[in-house]
């Protein structure tokens, strides 16, 4: 008969009673329901969990999902957000840590759950601790994404168009800076706005008795109005092009400057080339940054005016790259939404805009699905009725909405 050894039997009775604690110490994931509209990013922003890139590699390992994958409204999904049992004394004793600092960064989240009401207790009553996977994993944020329309402090939380944050947005003006929530039909939904030219250069010129019309300042205003049209429906909007002097403005006559600039408060190049190349990689590298995120829906909208000969007029018309089938779709969804509005309002229903494809360099260069528009000829005096009227220049916004709404 052979006999154990007595250190052999001590190692393995020691492993016997602690397994039971080894595997308690052993989290489960929490689980949260898919809102209407929720994409991963959001579903992730909502729980402050957005700004660590393994929190979403762990979002998509522990749902079996892939990358960009569409979230069901009403389905549950693990969350990097381990589960642990809190033993009524520490938060390091609980999950076995050591760093003061980690703890009370667990603490606060937790609190900070609670105060939004996406936790039903405090962890020390239920005795139920949450701690987000990228405290134990990799505290230092790597992935920030810029707040839409502006990066300016005030205008955070207004960033998801959630109905609580502040909704007041100075990029549009102090008229138009509040910005209330009208629905969350597009939620979820990325946008980057680019008005034409701007800086050293206003773009195509037009005159209207002693006044000079700058392309740049009209697609500017259209702009504008989209975008805030877009928040207020739910979706994040980068204005590309900006002009920190300049919001909306109520004006037929709108004078022409040179101070725009470009988001991240760039100089705008004289010329043209670099001008160009430095919008499609602001534009490249928010879209990186939001799709490594989650986010699955993503266009560009540029707004510009046309100059042709004096006496030629034109509807609005739109370019589409001919090698994006999702382009030519984004445009032809537009275009639709204008000659329904043209039918409804003209005298006579007819509307000739046109969609067509062009190989122009924001077309070409930029990663996202994009829709180039022509408002008007800048020199025709019937045209230019659409642009220097404040009004005519907000239909051209809610038109152009209508189009991304449907």
């Amino acid at each position: 008969m052979t006999v154990m050894p007595k250190t052999n039997f001590l190692r393995i009775f020691a492993i016997l009673l602690l397994s039971p604690l080894l595997a308690a110490a052993k989290p489960d994931y929490f689980q949260a329901t898919a809102l209407s509209g929720d994409g991963v990013y959001s579903l992730l922003r909502r729980y402050e969990l957005d700004q660590h890139s393994c929190n979403f590699e762990q979002f998509y390992g522990l749902n079996n999902l892939k990358r960009n994958a569409h979230l069901v409204v009403g389905r549950k999904y693990f969350l990097p957000v381990m589960v642990y049992a809190f033993n009524g004394k520490t938060i390091r004793s609980s999950i076995g840590i050591t760093d003061w600092n980690v703890a009370v960064r667990i603490q606060e989240y937790n609190e900070l759950m609670l105060e939004r009401k996406l936790r039903e207790t405090s962890f020390k009553k239920d005795r139920i601790l949450w701690v987000p996977y990228h405290e134990l994993n990799c505290p230092e944020p790597d992935l920030e994404i810029p707040s839409p329309v502006s990066a300016s402090p005030e205008e955070e939380g207004a960033a998801s168009g959630a109905a609580g944050g502040n909704r007041k947005f100075p990029i549009f003006g102090p008229k138009y800076a509040y910005t209330p929530l009208a629905s969350n039909k597009l939620k979820g939904k990325v946008y980057y706005i680019v008005s034409g030219h701007g800086g050293p250069d206003p773009g195509a010129m037009g005159r209207r008795g002693n006044h000079t019309l700058c392309e740049d300042e009209y697609a500017y205003d259209v702009a504008l109005r989209l975008c805030r049209n877009l928040v207020a429906h739910g979706a994040t909007a980068y204005m590309i092009t900006r002009d920190p002097n300049d919001g909306i403005r109520d004006e037929e006559f709108l004078d022409c400057d040179y101070d725009e600039i470009v988001w991240g408060e760039s100089t705008i190049p004289r010329q043209q080339k670099p001008r160009l190349f430095q919008r499609s990689d602001v534009i490249n590298d928010l879209y990186e940054r939001n799709r490594l995120a989650g986010v699955t829906d993503q266009a560009a909208i540029i707004i510009h005016v046309d100059s042709r000969n004096k006496g030629e007029r034109t509807d609005v018309f739109f370019y589409h790259h001919s090698s994006s089938e999702e382009s030519r779709a984004l445009a032809l969804r537009l275009h639709r939404a204008l000659k329904a509005k043209y039918q409804q309002y003209r005298s006579g229903g007819a509307y000739h805009g046109t969609v067509n494809a062009r190989d122009l360099h924001m077309l070409r260069e930029t990663k996202v699905k994009s829709a180039y528009i022509e408002l008007a000829n800048i020199r025709n005096t019937f045209d230019q009725q659409r642009i220097i009227i404040p009004s005519n220049r907000q239909y051209l916004a809610d038109w152009l909405l209508e189009g991304l709404l449907q």
